[in-house]
């Protein structure tokens, strides 16, 4: 069991974490190695799934064609491509459609950003920066990856140590967003 004191820190550490996080787009030159790499992958399907089932699947890029193939595929947005590392998520439907028919379709989208956000998480917590980028042709991104029919990407994550810390962007306040009982 955790003191009443480890728990508190445990408890600050981790809301401090979630206020930490950025959007990083400028990352050094050094390398991320493959036991953090899978470090990170291990937090990211940590994340909660419907039935356990897991519907995601990551892909490791570090070879520069395929990174700048993604970069022109995400918009252009060359960022990812000075990246040492990009993540690409991917929805795996079978994995969870088999068990929950059409409904499992959102679940797999849904288990994606979960595991999306734990990603990011584990990345701050590891002194690393990442990007969740979402903004990419589909159909491109899956040419390059060679995915399967049934599969879709979620979401592009370029990974590396940051160049700067970046800023945090202004959210509303919480007042506008929260409804109670009813909208």
């Amino acid at each position: 069991m955790f003191t009443e004191g480890e728990v508190g820190k445990m408890m600050r550490d981790c809301i401090r974490l979630l206020y930490e996080r950025r959007s990083v787009r400028r990352f050094k030159e050094d390398d991320v190695d493959d036991t953090t790499i899978i470090e990170l992958l291990e937090s990211a399907n940590s994340a909660p799934s419907a039935g356990n089932l897991q519907p995601r699947d990551f892909i490791i890029v570090r070879d520069p064609e395929i990174k700048a193939d993604l970069s022109r595929a995400a918009l252009n947005q060359r960022f990812i491509s000075r990246a040492p590392v990009v993540i690409v998520v991917v929805a795996n439907f079978p994995r969870s459609m088999n068990t929950y028919g059409e409904r499992g379709y959102l679940y797999a989208i849904q288990d994606c950003s979960a595991a999306i956000q734990n990603l990011l998480l584990a990345a701050t917590a590891m002194g690393l920066g990442t990007c969740w980028v979402g903004a990419f042709d589909e159909e491109m991104v899956s040419q390059i990856l060679d995915l399967p029919d049934y599969t879709r990407p979620m979401a592009i994550i370029p990974v590396g140590y940051p160049a700067d810390r970046g800023h945090r962007t202004g959210r509303k306040k919480i007042e506008e967003l929260i409804h109670r009982e009813r909208w």
